[in-house]
């Protein structure tokens, strides 16, 4: 088992109570009451004699615009009736979803409405609701991503990365960067690289912060992650240390070449030799993500104006970060 499973349990499912299927057989019940449900009655009524024109219903029923409904047709064209869609709608308003929220919804996943509610969505609302989360914490995930809403492995991932990211909301602020959370491979690919920065000296808390500004650290090729600790290293910050989430965040997406050729502009730009760079460096590894343009800047007002040596410089790079 791996480090990580130990340090960070996942959500225990609560016991599906009477009562927690009884509000889902409620909710079910409500569903054709809703604004979506009239308004796609009013539609199946006046094309009663009609052939399924789905574009159309994407635009009068779903509200997206003509090219978004044009785009989305495309794979919607074996629907015959809007008998099922209809349904996901009602579904969807049911939630608390907006006019506008379902309509950017179906936007970015069209194939939602081929949903079956009662042998998909529904079962999946329950285990969400099993899971501890409110009726708007799911609406929010359906928007954030309904395609993967929709599938059964979501329930687990949740499970695993809740605990991880220290609560919902900091999960859902990472899917927005990084939409592969919910569908990369858990056991082959995140998993192994959260053990493996654990074993670097991160804890959950840094993982997580590191997984906004650096969307892909926990998702990408382990190798590709160990390369990046590898760089992290490189330029003078050890793992274990307090400066290793800086370093694993300013090194993480740049080539050997490119901190190279930063490392060489700095020695030209405050006058440092190699030592000095590396001492600067592993004080402030978040200047290699510096611009060139605004580093000269900082040389210019710090050296030339104020007058101070570069080897004051080294010792104090917390400089570069001010605001000139």
């Amino acid at each position: 088992m791996l480090p990580v499973q130990k340090q960070h349990l996942p959500l225990s499912f609560r016991p599906r109570t009477t009562v927690t299927l009884l509000l889902l057989r409620r909710h079910q019940c409500r569903l054709p009451t809703t604004r979506f449900s009239t308004a796609a009655a009013a539609y199946s009524a006046s094309r009663a004699d009609d052939p399924f024109a789905v574009e159309e219903y994407l635009v009068s029923t779903c509200h997206l615009t003509p090219a978004q409904a044009l785009k989305a047709s495309k794979v919607l064209s074996h629907l015959k009736s809007p008998s099922r869609p209809d349904a996901v709608l009602a579904f969807l308003s049911g939630l608390g979803l907006s006019d506008a929220d379902i309509a950017a919804a179906v936007a970015y996943d069209p194939k939602l409405l081929c949903s079956e509610v009662e042998r998909t969505l529904a079962p999946r609302l329950a285990e969400l609701r099993d899971l501890g989360l409110s009726p708007s914490q799911i609406a929010r995930l359906v928007l954030v991503d309904p395609a993967r809403f929709r599938r059964p492995t979501v329930v687990s991932k949740l499970q695993y990365y809740v605990p991880l990211f220290g609560s919902f909301d900091n999960l859902l602020q990472a899917v927005r960067s990084n939409a592969y959370l919910l569908s990369s491979d858990l056991e082959r690919v995140v998993k192994p690289n959260v053990a493996f920065l654990m074993e670097c000296g991160l804890d959950a808390c840094d993982i997580a912060k590191l997984s906004v500004p650096v969307p892909r650290l926990i998702t990408t090729n382990p190798e590709r992650v160990r390369a990046m600790v590898e760089r992290a290293e490189a330029v003078g910050v050890p793992r274990g240390t307090g400066m290793f989430r800086h370093a694993l965040l300013a090194v993480a997406f740049l080539s050997e070449e490119k901190i190279a050729a930063k490392v060489e502009f700095l020695k030209k730009t405050f006058r440092w030799s190699e030592s000095e760079v590396a001492i600067a460096v592993s004080k402030l590894p978040l200047m290699l993500k510096h611009s060139k343009d605004r580093l000269r800047r900082m040389s210019e007002f710090l050296i030339t104006q104020v007058g101070l040596e570069p080897e004051y410089i080294v010792h104090r790079p917390a400089l570069l970060s001010a605001y000139i």
